[in-house]
């Protein structure tokens, strides 16, 4: 049997897909905000000498799309639910040296968001690069799981057990099925995600590899931070798991009509040459961005409102998916 890795994020990649954030109902009073927002996340990677694809959903959006970003940004016209493309999109792995595409099952995180094109738009995207497709019947969204490049996963009981996604499933089949379909001998079960979170807890707004064996979490900012214990757990597992732990600043308390949100700097998107790290206006933006500056020394890092973006449910890491450059095979 070929062997199969998933490289991690950090790997040098061919292009970034992005989402353009089209659906008025998903971004109440907030739509044309987060346009403007994932446009500069698109903006920044492009002009960092990365290629950007940013999927827009018509000819209208196209054009919005097209005065609001950098003239480096290509434009390609899909039919896609919403910006979430970590969930929706391919996740690309190395198999026998060789790219080739992994689709899981979706189900609307949950059956909570359903929209057209979301189900269909990851096997278009992975057809459209010319790479074969391995389909899975595990309902599983991108951004609920993290990889270390050396078959190390983390992910969350609160999402990947949850019921709403494969009630069938043990946690011994789950992690049989991430190793058979996408090369993770290791699985890393951190508990519940951020209080809010629309996807139950994906672990990309919880904890992320930085490095090999090396994992960001977290660190309450003041007494009132509402996801303290939920960092605090995370590190704890990860430390017992064995895995180095490096503790960042967390937005604090942020709140929308009296609800608390998912903010986190953790949501961040690597790219060949940039971190781009989400920002909320919050007291700690600055500290947040500069402890994750420090962990990538090889790349630039920039902080870039995204508190529009967040007000649909999510960030620059949930609303793009790379694609990882072919390895040398000399």
């Amino acid at each position: 049997m070929a062997h199969v890795l998933m490289p991690p994020e950090w790997a040098p990649q061919d292009w970034l897909w992005i989402g353009f954030p089209h659906l008025a109902d998903e971004w109440p009073g907030f739509l044309e905000a987060a346009q403007k927002q994932v446009a500069d996340f698109a903006s920044a990677v492009a002009d960092s000498g990365q290629e950007v694809r940013l999927l827009v959903r018509d000819a209208a959006n196209a054009a919005q799309a097209r005065k609001l970003v950098s003239s480096k940004v290509t434009l390609e016209q899909r039919v896609y639910g919403d910006a979430w493309l970590r969930d929706t999109g391919p996740l690309i792995v190395e198999e026998s040296n060789a790219r080739s595409a992994r689709r899981f099952g979706f189900n609307g995180w949950g059956g909570k968001y359903e929209m057209p094109g979301d189900e269909s738009i990851g096997a278009e995207l992975a057809r459209d690069a010319g790479l074969q497709l391995t389909a899975s019947s595990m309902i599983l969204e991108g951004g609920a799981i993290d990889g270390d490049g050396t078959g190390l996963a983390a992910t969350t009981e609160q999402c990947l057990l949850n019921p709403n996604r494969n009630p069938s499933m043990s946690r011994d089949k789950i992690e049989a099925e991430l190793k058979q379909v996408l090369g993770f001998d290791r699985v890393l079960w951190l508990g519940d995600g951020l209080i809010n979170d629309h996807t139950d807890g994906h672990v990309d707004n919880l904890a992320r590899f930085v490095g090999p064996n090396r994992l960001v979490v977290p660190e309450a900012t003041g007494e009132d931070d509402p996801n303290a214990a939920i960092y605090a757990n995370a590190a704890k597992r990860a430390s017992e798991f064995g895995v180095e732990v490096v503790r960042i600043p967390s937005p604090g308390r942020i709140t929308r009509d009296g609800a608390f949100e998912p903010a986190s700097y953790v949501n961040f998107a690597i790219t060949t040459h940039l971190v781009a790290v989400p920002t909320f206006g919050s007291p700690h933006d600055a500290e947040g961005v500069a402890a994750i500056a420090a962990l990538f020394p090889d790349r630039d890092t920039v902080g870039l409102p995204a508190d529009a973006v967040l007000a649909g449910g999510g960030g620059f890491h949930c609303a793009s998916q790379q694609m990882p450059s072919a390895r040398d095979a000399s």
